[in-house]
């Protein structure tokens, strides 16, 4: 079937030559539009049209794809439209939505039973255990997991948003920097050859500081809006139960499931690939994706419907996250292109800041830029791009150009916090926040957050560890 496809492929789309590599070089910056446009529209739509937005979000991500799609079909042909939009779903977008929605549907099979109590000293403990599940289990993992019961022990407050923010900078970012398991970009390094262990001995100091900042500094402000006289509501939404437990546990083996199948695709080098409209699909990706379906399925077969009811389940969620991310994946072709082109493309200053007169590289550079890129980009390719930027050998990475690559999945990993859109989790918790009745910040609101709190820290680790 692989190689009918192909063969197919190759009848129809006459351009294969041009294939996902596009020469960046010769683009015009204007070709970033679209992608601005979707960027915009996730930032201000929600402020001036909300009702519109709410129901016609996926109409308006598809309005921007469709901006690119045809000016580039029109341009280079349907071809070379045809052989980007294959390599963008079956090398990134497909794999990406399929781990995510397994994760989802795991993760939101489990409920924690009985009715915890939100004060400081708990939530503060809840923040730090997702931060140490998050490299084990995923970003996505943790926060799906965790954000119900927090949600839930908090729902007799009436200041919630401070924890729901917080909790998206330690458990859907911060905490997925130790291991490949952790977080996307990582994952990607670990694809490229860097070892498994490598990240955990060079980035724990990093992670640790951070996310210690971040835990004492949550606990003094959570400390002070418990203590506020009007805190706390006379009558608890969640009635207490007599213990606590769990329900849908069999869902905590399919968990176990998924990281193998992850760490099993990166560990597994197979010669069989399959070459469909010139992106190469290996089998052990196959493999992963197949038995993550699986697991969703089961998951889905599993799990009791009062795991699900308590945990107020449902789809919108995700489907949030896969209609405005495939608009990302599909826009974000040129710019990722204009950007792997180097000092040749459009944006050649950006990679001219991140390189010294005598041509070693500038690791505070190397952190910002690949941090403010990930902020608005997608992480994972934008590690990629500054990865190859660095030379891309993961040997000469790992040694004699180590703290490159530290600042590099440092900026990936712990900047993605900096907007709603830097990390796929940062949705789903925000819409998952939402739909429980938290009146999350706007995008630009949250940022306020995150600049406020988050880009004092990382000027003070760039003076500590990368000037």
């Amino acid at each position: 079937m692989p190689r009918a496809m192909a063969l197919l492929a190759g009848a129809l789309l006459p351009g294969l030559a041009f294939a996902a590599d596009l020469d960046g070089s010769q683009l015009s910056a204007w070709w970033g539009l679209p992608f601005a446009g979707v960027l915009l529209s996730i930032a201000l739509m929600p402020l001036v049209a909300p009702v519109f937005w709410h129901h016609h979000f996926g109409k308006v991500s598809a309005a921007w794809a469709l901006a690119f799609l045809l000016p580039f079909a029109a341009t280079f042909g349907a071809g070379a439209t045809g052989a980007a939009v294959v390599h963008a779903a079956l090398a990134e977008y497909i794999p990406f939505i399929i781990l995510l929605t397994a994760l989802f549907t795991v993760a939101g099979g489990i409920y924690v039973r009985g009715n915890l109590h939100g004060s400081p000293g708990l939530n503060t403990a809840i923040l730090a255990i997702g931060a140490v599940l998050a490299s084990f289990m995923g970003t996505t993992g943790a926060s799906m997991l965790l954000i119900r019961p927090l949600i839930r022990a908090n729902d007799n407050r009436r200041h919630q948003v401070h924890v729901v923010v917080f909790f998206i900078f330690i458990v859907s970012n911060a905490g997925g920097a130790l291991t490949p398991l952790g977080d996307p970009p990582l994952f990607l390094g670990f694809l490229k050859g860097v070892d498994f262990f490598w990240t955990v001995v060079h980035m724990w100091a990093k992670t640790g500081f951070l996310i210690g900042v971040l835990l004492a500094l949550f606990y003094a402000i959570d400390w002070w809006y418990y203590h506020r006289r009007e805190e706390i509501r006379p009558v608890d939404p969640t009635p207490d139960t007599p213990r606590l437990g769990f329900e849908g546990g069999v869902n905590f083996a399919l968990l176990g499931v998924v990281v193998a199948l992850v760490l099993m695709s990166g560990l597994w080098k197979s010669p069989v690939a399959f070459n469909i409209a010139g992106t190469e699909v290996g089998l052990p990706g196959i493999v992963r994706d197949v038995g993550l379906i699986i697991v969703t399925l089961l998951s889905l077969r599993l799990t009791p419907a009062s795991a699900h009811e308590n945990n107020q389940f449902n789809w919108a969620p995700m489907q949030e996250v896969a209609k405005l991310f495939a608009a990302i994946f599909l826009t974000i072709i040129p710019v990722i292109a204009m950007l792997k082109a180097g000092v040749d493309g459009p944006f050649a200053a950006v990679i001219r800041a991140v390189t010294l007169p005598d041509g070693s590289p500038n690791n505070a550079m190397y952190f910002w830029a690949t941090g403010a890129l990930s902020s608005f980009l997608d992480n994972a390719p934008t590690y990629l791009v500054f990865f190859n930027t660095a030379g891309g050998d993961p040997q000469v990475l790992m040694n004699a150009l180590a703290p490159t690559l530290i600042a590099i999945s440092a900026g990936a990993v712990f900047m993605g916090a900096n907007t709603y859109i830097g990390n796929a989790p940062n949705l789903m918790v925000k819409a998952i926040a939402e739909d429980r009745g938290v009146k999350m910040p706007s995008f630009f609101g949250y940022m306020a957050w995150s600049v406020g709190i988050l880009v004092p820290l990382f000027a003070l680790m760039t003076w500590i560890w990368f000037v």
